[in-house]
């Protein structure tokens, strides 16, 4: 199991803040996304780029992921994003709409042209599909797929709640279906699950549910709208002590199952085997990854040789 890289809380910065782009640095968020498209007005479209790529160009001794969200690749504002934003290095691209695996591949296509003209590694960019409609929904198991560039999907619960003429709730049963599609889909392709913004900043129960019920899907991180919701979103996909304390414990387990000669081994009068192992595994990296544990683990006495 590859190393675990955190991507709890990605917040949407304006794109057209000077101010809020500032803040970057001190935002303790995994990542962020300077936003072009939604957040900022037709009228400032050319002017929010160029205050990007100069906002970027002086923040180069970055401590977080930092992507890009560009307009469309359809509309008219999509190509001069990417032409005037990555120069700059972001890390990525989120790209909006990605309702077929053809307008992915698309991005893919014009990013390693840029990679050459840039003389920068093919590759470096990275995508992160925002699946908006119902057609996204319907199609994002091949999207997941369409390019090694594409590291999660994101889910985007108000376009996508637009796409199907109906009010998005608070209890979010109208987004369950297409939720638990875009898990699927992300985790058979071996992806990250980024979940929806919730937009009311001063509902912090609501976001405490909302989280909640989303890591419970597989869901892995969350978009976020305003810096006091990261405290939030973080605790909520923190593992919990006795979560680890019984990875722990199954680890141990396994290692005297490997010395006895078998692949199973009881504990607390619960079968210990190979799901289990890989739960705990997880459990473990991510708890260390949030700074809980620092513990090396041999995966080849944990697993078995082959």
């Amino acid at each position: 199991m590859a190393e675990i890289k955190l991507r709890r809380s990605l917040l949407y910065v304006p794109g057209n803040m000077p101010s809020m782009l500032q803040n970057i640095p001190i935002f303790h968020c995994d990542g962020v996304i300077i936003d072009l498209e939604d957040a900022v007005p037709l009228s400032e479209k050319d002017a929010a780029r160029v205050l990007v790529r100069r906002f970027l160009e002086n923040h180069t001794d970055r401590n977080k992921e930092v992507l890009v969200r560009i307009n469309p690749l359809d509309s008219k504002w999509g190509y001069d994003d990417l032409r005037e934003v990555l120069p700059a290095m972001p890390d990525g691209i989120r790209l909006p709409k990605a309702d077929t695996p053809e307008i992915v591949e698309r991005l893919d296509t014009l990013l390693t042209e840029f990679e050459e003209e840039l003389e920068v590694p093919i590759g470096h960019f990275r995508i992160l599909p925002s699946i908006e409609s119902a057609q996204g929904v319907i199609n994002c198991i091949k999207t997941a797929r369409t390019s090694d560039r594409v590291f999660a999907l994101a889910f985007g619960a108000e376009d996508y709640t637009a796409s199907l003429e109906i009010e998005r709730t608070k209890t979010g049963e109208e987004l369950f279906h297409a939720r638990t599609r875009v898990v699927w889909a992300a985790k058979a392709a071996g992806i990250q699950a980024i979940d929806s913004i919730f937009s009311d900043v001063n509902d912090m129960e609501g976001l405490q549910r909302e989280t909640a019920l989303i890591k419970t899907l597989g869901f892995t991180g969350k978009s976020l709208v305003n810096p006091r919701q990261i405290d939030v979103v973080h605790e909520i996909f923190a593992p919990k002590q006795e979560e680890v304390d019984y990875a722990l414990q199954v680890v141990e387990a396994i290692k005297r199952a490997r010395e006895m000669g078998t692949g199973v081994i009881s504990l607390g009068g619960k079968m210990v085997d190979a799901p289990v192992v890989k739960r705990a595994v997880r459990v473990l990296k991510t708890a260390g990854a949030h700074g809980m544990i620092d513990i090396e683990l041999d995966e080849e006495v944990i697993y078995g040789q082959e």
